[in-house]
């Protein structure tokens, strides 16, 4: 059975009501806009949500696992602490949105905006970003997988900076090829405009000793 925007405000409005969750598992929400519903709490388990609005919610701490959220507009979502493992995201418009400590093993993100998202603590394991827009998105501790997976996404200067920075300050043993790059001022100053080094007070990037005895 496919849901209308009606039909759905009288599902919710009769769960909270009698005080009873708002099992959506399963339901057809394609293409609705359920923008200013009240969602909190709402198991959307394997919910068809394609194309559908949901930008502005607040659907914190929500079971998406398995939701079809192709094309979905998230933009500006709380999704903090949502389950969003094996979730397929792919074309979903997530720019904004807050993602902390959600997790998003297995979901599918191939060709999602991200961009200015907040991925802070997000647990990124086994997705699929292929193709998909971080620029301007925040990282920090993120569990973001170095795997086929996640070649070829857009990135900018704050995440090749933060890469770059973390790549500086690994003990590289054996491999002569780095040591020449690693002490390039290009490198090295790229490497310095990492947020990281503000933001944890971490030291800048200096030549190394190797380098400097040349």
């Amino acid at each position: 059975m496919k849901h209308t925007r009606e039909s759905l405000v009288s599902i919710i409005c009769e769960c909270r009501k009698n005080g009873t969750g708002i099992v959506l598992r399963g339901a057809d929400l394609s293409g609705l806009d359920l923008r200013g519903l009240d969602l909190r709490y709402a198991d959307l388990q394997c919910a068809d949500l394609r194309g559908a609005d949901l930008s502005g919610l607040d659907l914190r701490g929500l079971d998406l696992r398995d939701a079809d959220l192709r094309w979905a507009d998230l933009r500006r979502t709380d999704l903090r602490w949502a389950n969003l493992q094996c979730a397929d995201l792919r074309g979903a418009d997530l720019r904004w949105t807050d993602l902390r400590y959600a997790d998003l093993q297995d979901a599918n993100l191939r060709g999602a905006n991200l961009r200015e998202s907040d991925l802070r603590w997000t647990d990124l394991r086994w997705a699929n970003l292929r193709g998909s827009d971080l620029r301007g998105a925040d990282l920090d501790f993120a569990g973001y997988e170095l795997s086929c997976k996640t070649i070829g996404i857009k990135a900018d200067k704050r995440l090749v900076s933060q890469l770059l920075y973390h790549l500086c300050r690994m003990d590289v043993q054996d491999c002569p090829e780095w040591d020449e790059l690693r002490n390039d001022g290009r490198i090295i100053d790229l490497a310095n405009k990492s947020h990281v080094i503000d933001d944890y007070d971490l030291p800048e990037i200096e030549q190394t000793n190797a380098q400097e005895d040349k």
